[in-house]
Protein backbone atom coordinates (compact mmCIF):
# COMPACT_ATOMS: atom_id res chain seq x y z
CA UNK A 1 0.00 0.00 0.00
CA UNK A 2 2.79 2.47 0.16
CA UNK A 3 3.48 4.60 -2.56
CA UNK A 4 6.21 6.79 -3.90
CA UNK A 5 5.12 9.72 -6.80
CA UNK A 6 7.86 11.11 -8.40
CA UNK A 7 7.19 14.27 -10.43
CA UNK A 8 9.45 17.53 -11.83
CA UNK A 9 11.03 15.77 -14.71
CA UNK A 10 10.90 17.30 -18.22
CA UNK A 11 13.13 18.41 -21.36
CA UNK A 12 15.41 21.00 -20.45
CA UNK A 13 18.83 22.07 -22.44
CA UNK A 14 21.98 21.69 -21.24
CA UNK A 15 22.61 24.30 -18.22
CA UNK A 16 19.42 24.54 -17.09
CA UNK A 17 17.98 23.59 -13.56
CA UNK A 18 15.08 20.97 -13.04
CA UNK A 19 13.65 20.30 -9.19
CA UNK A 20 11.97 17.06 -8.99
CA UNK A 21 9.71 15.89 -6.01
CA UNK A 22 8.69 12.49 -4.45
CA UNK A 23 5.65 12.43 -2.34
CA UNK A 24 5.05 9.33 -0.22
CA UNK A 25 1.66 8.20 1.11
CA UNK A 26 0.34 4.73 2.38
CA UNK A 27 1.04 3.13 6.23
CA UNK A 28 5.35 4.20 6.27
CA UNK A 29 4.74 6.61 8.15
CA UNK A 30 8.50 7.69 9.08
CA UNK A 31 12.01 6.41 7.08
CA UNK A 32 15.02 5.78 7.81
CA UNK A 33 16.71 6.88 4.41
CA UNK A 34 15.19 8.31 1.24
CA UNK A 35 17.41 8.38 -2.10
CA UNK A 36 17.29 9.16 -5.44
CA UNK A 37 18.41 6.63 -8.62
CA UNK A 38 18.57 7.49 -12.27
CA UNK A 39 18.56 4.77 -15.34
CA UNK A 40 19.20 5.70 -18.76
CA UNK A 41 18.87 2.61 -21.47
CA UNK A 42 21.32 0.10 -21.69
CA UNK A 43 22.76 1.55 -18.66
CA UNK A 44 22.37 -0.13 -14.91
CA UNK A 45 20.66 2.02 -12.54
CA UNK A 46 22.68 4.18 -10.13
CA UNK A 47 22.79 5.86 -7.03
CA UNK A 48 22.30 9.71 -7.20
CA UNK A 49 21.31 11.41 -3.90
CA UNK A 50 20.29 10.53 -0.34
CA UNK A 51 19.32 11.60 3.12
CA UNK A 52 18.96 10.41 6.72
CA UNK A 53 15.24 10.79 7.26
CA UNK A 54 16.00 11.94 10.94
CA UNK A 55 18.69 14.56 10.79
CA UNK A 56 18.86 15.43 7.22
CA UNK A 57 22.55 14.42 6.67
CA UNK A 58 22.71 13.63 2.74
CA UNK A 59 25.20 11.92 0.55
CA UNK A 60 26.00 12.03 -3.04
CA UNK A 61 27.33 10.39 -5.93
CA UNK A 62 30.72 12.19 -7.25
CA UNK A 63 28.41 12.66 -10.86
CA UNK A 64 26.12 14.46 -8.51
CA UNK A 65 27.98 16.69 -6.04
CA UNK A 66 27.93 20.46 -6.03
CA UNK A 67 25.22 20.62 -8.82
CA UNK A 68 22.55 18.62 -7.25
CA UNK A 69 20.75 18.68 -3.73
CA UNK A 70 18.76 16.95 -1.64
CA UNK A 71 16.11 17.63 1.07
CA UNK A 72 12.69 16.83 2.60
CA UNK A 73 10.09 17.73 4.10
CA UNK A 74 8.83 15.77 6.76
CA UNK A 75 5.27 17.65 7.40
CA UNK A 76 4.01 16.72 4.11
CA UNK A 77 6.73 13.27 3.36
CA UNK A 78 8.24 14.55 0.50
CA UNK A 79 12.16 14.49 -0.39
CA UNK A 80 12.95 16.75 -2.75
CA UNK A 81 16.03 16.78 -5.98
CA UNK A 82 17.35 20.28 -7.18
CA UNK A 83 19.33 19.97 -10.09
CA UNK A 84 20.80 22.30 -11.71
CA UNK A 85 23.80 22.82 -14.33
CA UNK A 86 22.18 19.85 -16.45
CA UNK A 87 23.88 18.42 -18.67
CA UNK A 88 22.78 15.34 -21.26
CA UNK A 89 24.75 12.74 -19.14
CA UNK A 90 21.92 13.70 -16.72
CA UNK A 91 20.26 12.47 -19.21
CA UNK A 92 17.95 9.13 -17.21
CA UNK A 93 14.84 8.21 -15.85
CA UNK A 94 14.29 9.08 -12.28
CA UNK A 95 13.17 6.78 -9.58
CA UNK A 96 12.72 7.46 -6.08
CA UNK A 97 13.47 4.90 -3.18
CA UNK A 98 12.73 4.67 0.43
CA UNK A 99 14.37 2.65 3.23
CA UNK A 100 12.06 2.23 6.61
CA UNK A 101 14.40 0.67 8.98
CA UNK A 102 18.18 0.12 9.81
CA UNK A 103 19.89 -2.33 8.17
CA UNK A 104 23.02 -3.56 9.67
CA UNK A 105 26.30 -3.34 7.34
CA UNK A 106 23.64 -2.61 4.31
CA UNK A 107 25.36 1.41 2.96
CA UNK A 108 23.01 4.36 2.14
CA UNK A 109 22.97 3.22 -1.21
CA UNK A 110 21.18 0.08 -1.23
CA UNK A 111 18.64 -1.84 0.53
CA UNK A 112 15.89 -0.04 -0.91
CA UNK A 113 12.67 -2.00 -0.83
CA UNK A 114 10.04 0.91 -2.11
CA UNK A 115 10.21 2.86 -5.09
CA UNK A 116 8.56 5.00 -7.62
CA UNK A 117 7.40 4.85 -10.90
CA UNK A 118 10.12 7.22 -12.15
CA UNK A 119 9.91 10.54 -13.42
CA UNK A 120 11.74 11.51 -16.98
CA UNK A 121 14.22 14.08 -17.38
CA UNK A 122 15.74 14.45 -20.34
CA UNK A 123 18.42 17.24 -21.04
CA UNK A 124 19.49 18.72 -24.99
CA UNK A 125 22.55 19.58 -25.87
Amino acid sequence: QVQLVESGGGLVQAGDSLRLSCAASGPVLSWYTMAWFRQSPGKEREFVAGIIWSGGSTFYADSAKGRFAISRDSTKNTVHLQMNSLNPEDTARYYCAGRDSWQPQVPPTSGYGYWGQGTQVTVSS
